[in-house]
C-alpha cells in the first residue's frame, strides 16, 4: 500500500498521531534503509503506543546505524586519541542537529566523565536511557559514573538491570563485585570474583581484586595466594607487590627483593607501578632493618605520589581558619536547634594511622554497636552544600551558617539514609570511622546533634611516619610529603582544641598510647561516654571475625601490643621537615 506524503513533518506527526506515523516511518525505512533519524522516530512512536519490545528493537537499530555514521566515527576517534576539544566540538554540533541521538549523548557523557564531571555524565546518561531504556551500554556506563560518585548501592542496582537484560560483560561483573565490596556485601563479591576467575584464570588484576576481598574477610593465607598468583602473571604490577606488603604480616624473601629491583630497573614501567614498587621494596628493606635504604625508597614513592596529587596545605589551613572563625559560642547558641535527633551514628575521626581501626574493632565487638567502614558521606554532603551555594568545596562553614534548622535536619536524615546500606544488623548504634571527618566535625555536630564523636590521637611522629610509609588507594594527599604532613597534623590539633573550647565534652579523645598501656580503663571510659555498659568482648576484639577494609586489617586481628610505638626513631635522621612543621606537638599532642 502506498501512502501519500504527510501534510506535517514526521517528527510532528509522531507527537500528534503516533499510530498514524508508524506505517509512514516503516515505509520511509523501506525506501532509505536504516536511517538513524527515522529509526529514532519509529522507536518514539512505538514507545508512546506502549509497544515497548518493538520500540526497543527500533531504538537499538538506531544506535547501531548511528555508530556507523562517518561523522560519529570521527568523533569516536578523537575521544580515543584523547583529543577532547575536537570531540566536544563535534558532539555539540551533532546534538544540535540530532538532540535525540543517544549514541552521541552517551559519548558526551564519556567526555564529561573523562574530565571528572560525573554529575553531568550522570544527567546525560539518564537522558539517553529516557530516550532508549534498553540501551545496555549506557546503563553500564551509568553504573560506572555512580560508582565514581561513591554511590555504590545505586551502581549495583544499575548493573542488576544490565544483568537482567542478559547484556552484562565481564567488565560489568567486575564492577559489580567491586561495588558490592564497598557496601559490605563481601561474600557475594567473592562469589562473583571466583566465577570470573574460572572464565579468566590468567587475568592478573582479577586475582588482585580477589585478594583484596579475601584480605577484608580475614582470609589472609588465601589473600597471599591470590596476590602471588597475580604477581606470577604480571610481575611488573606494582600494586600487587604493595598489596602483599600492605598486609603487614608478609616478609619478602631474597627472591622477592631481587624481583622488585629488576622491575624497577626497567625503563618502561609507568609511574603508578613504580611508586607501588618503591613502597613495597621499602617495606621489605624495613623488615630487614635496612632503615636508610628503606627510607630512600619510601621517599621516592612518596615523591611520585605527591607530584601526582598536588596537595595544597594552605587550603587546609584556610578551612581550619574558617571553622574557627565560624564556630563561636554565639554561633553555636544561635544554631542549637535543628539536625536529625538520631543517636545512632558514632564517628571515629582524627589522623589516619592513629588507631581508629583498633577503636572501631573494640567497639564493634560490643553487642549494641555495629562496625561498618570509612564512609564517604559526610565530606560528600558538606562539599555538595558548599558548591550548591556557589562556594568552593571547602566553604561548607559558610553554607552551614546560612542553613535553616529544617535543612540541617534534612541533611542528618539524608546521612542516615545514605549509610543504611552499610548496616547489616539491627544493632542500635553504628560506626563511621572516616578519619578525615575531623575536617567536618562542626558539620556533623549541627546535622546530627546527638551523634557521638571520638577523636583517635596518636603520637605525631609515630602517626606521621606511619602515614609516610603507607600508600593509600586514594585520598590522603597530605601524607606524601613530610612537611605537608606535619602541617596537616598541626591544623587537625588546632581545630580540635577549638572545638574543645566551644563545645566542651562533645568529643571524647582516645590517646593511642594510653589505650595500649591501660586498655581496660580506657575502654570503660569510652563506653561510659557512649552511655553503654562494659562488655568483656571489647577486650577480646581480636577474636571478632567481622570484615575490616583498612590498612590495619591484619593488625587489629591480634591482641593489643606496642609493636608500632617508637617506630619513627629508625628514620629520625631524615625527619627534619616533619619535626619543623610539628613544633612542640610531640610533647603537647595529648594535652587538652
Amino acid at each position: 500500500m502506498n501512502h501519500t506524503a504527510p501534510a506535517v513533518p514526521l517528527g510532528q506527526l509522531v507527537a500528534t498521531d503516533p499510530a498514524g506515523a508508524v506505517p509512514l516511518l516503516r515505509e520511509a525505512l523501506a525506501r532509505k534503509g536504516e536511517d538513524p533519524r527515522v529509526l529514532r522516530l519509529l522507536g518514539q512512536a512505538l514507545r508512546t503506543l506502549g509497544r515497548d519490545s518493538e520500540a526497543e528493537r527500533a531504538e537499538n537499530a538506531a544506535i547501531r546505524a548511528s555508530v556507523r555514521d562517518p561523522a560519529l566515527i570521527a568523533i569516536a576517534q578523537a575521544l580515543l586519541a584523547n583529543d577532547l576539544p575536537t570531540a566536544e566540538a563535534g558532539l555539540r554540533e551533532r546534538l544540535s542537529a540530532q538532540p535525540r541521538d543517544v549514541a552521541a549523548i552517551r559519548m558526551m557523557a564519556e567526555l564529561a566523565g573523562r574530565i571528572g564531571r560525573y554529575r553531568d555524565a550522570e544527567t546525560l546518561l539518564l537522558r539517553a536511557l529516557e530516550l532508549a531504556p534498553g540501551f545496555a551500554a549506557a546503563r553500564a556506563n551509568l553504573a560506572t559514573v555512580l560508582y565514581k560518585q561513591n554511590r555504590f548501592a545505586d551502581a549495583v542496582a544499575a548493573l542488576d538491570h544490565v544483568l537482567a537484560a542478559n547484556s552484562a560483560s565481564a567488565g560489568d561483573l567486575n564492577l559489580k563485585a567491586a561495588a558490592l565490596g564497598r557496601i559490605g556485601e563481601y561474600e557475594e563479591s567473592r562469589r562473583i570474583y571466583r566465577e570470573l576467575l574460572e572464565s579468566f584464570p590468567d587475568h592478573a588484576k582479577l586475582w588482585m581484586s580477589y585478594g583484596h576481598i579475601l584480605k577484608t574477610l580475614g582470609e589472609q593465607a588465601e589473600a597471599v595466594s591470590a596476590y602471588r598468583r597475580c604477581i606470577a602473571l604480571e610481575p611488573a604490577l606494582g600494586e600487587a607487590w604493595w598489596s602483599l606488603a600492605n598486609l603487614k604480616t608478609v616478609r619478602f624473601g631474597d627472591a622477592d627483593v631481587a624481583a622488585m629491583r629488576r622491575v624497577l630497573d626497567q625503563a618502561g614501567i609507568g609511574p603508578d607501578d613504580r611508586l607501588h614498587l618503591h613502597f613495597a621494596l621499602a617495606k621489605a628493606l624495613e623488615d630487614r632493618s635496612e632503615a636508610e635504604a628503606a627510607f630512600a625508597h619510601y621517599a621516592q614513592g612518596n615523591a611520585l605520589r605527591s607530584m601526582e596529587l598536588q596537595h595544597d596545605p594552605e587550603a587546609v589551613a584556610e578551612q581550619v581558619d574558617a571553622v574557627i572563625g565560624t564556630f563561636s559560642p554565639t554561633f553555636l547558641a544561635a544554631h542549637a536547634d535543628g539536625g536529625d535527633p538520631s543517636p545512632a551514628p558514632i564517628f571515629i575521626l582524627g589522623m589516619p594511622r592513629a588507631g581508629s581501626t583498633l577503636i572501631e574493632q573494640i567497639l564493634g565487638s560490643h553487642s549494641q554497636i555495629e562496625g561498618t567502614m570509612e564512609l564517604p558521606d559526610i565530606p560528600a554532603l558538606a562539599m555538595r552544600e558548599a558548591q550548591a551555594t556557589g562556594g568552593r568545596p571547602r566553604d561548607w562553614p559558610a553554607a552551614l551558617a546560612a542553613m535553616s534548622p529544617q535543612r540541617r535536619a534534612e541533611l542528618g536524615a539524608e546521612f542516615l539514609e545514605r549509610t543504611r546500606v552499610q548496616r547489616k544488623t539491627d544493632k542500635p548504634f553504628y560506626i563511621d570511622k572516616l578519619p578525615n571527618n575531623w575536617a567536618y566535625l562542626g558539620f556533623i555536630a549541627l546535622i546530627l546533634p546527638h551523634a557521638k564523636i571520638i577523636d583517635a590521637r596518636r603520637h605525631p611522629l609515630d602517626c606521621c611516619v606511619s602515614n609516610f610509609r603507607q600508600n593509600y588507594a586514594k585520598g590522603q594527599a597530605f601524607s606524601y610529603d613530610l612537611a605537608h604532613m606535619g602541617r596537616y597534623y598541626a591544623d587537625y590539633v588546632r581545630v580540635m582544641r577549638h572545638y574543645d573550647d566551644v563545645m566542651p565534652g562533645r568529643v571524647h579523645r582516645v590517646i593511642h598510647e594510653d589505650l595500649l598501656d591501660d586498655p581496660e580503663s580506657r575502654v570503660r571510659a569510652l563506653l561510659d561516654y557512649l552511655g553503654l555498659p562494659f562488655e568483656p568482648a571489647c577486650l577480646e576484639f581480636h577474636n571478632n571475625t567481622r570484615a575490616v577494609r583498612t590498612a590495619s586489617s591484619e593488625q587489629v586481628r591480634r591482641p593489643i601490643n606496642r609493636d608500632g610505638v617508637g617506630q619513627w626513631r629508625a628514620y629520625e635522621a631524615w625527619l627534619a621537615p616533619l619535626t619543623a612543621a610539628l613544633g612542640d606537638l610531640p610533647e603537647t599532642y595529648a594535652k587538652s
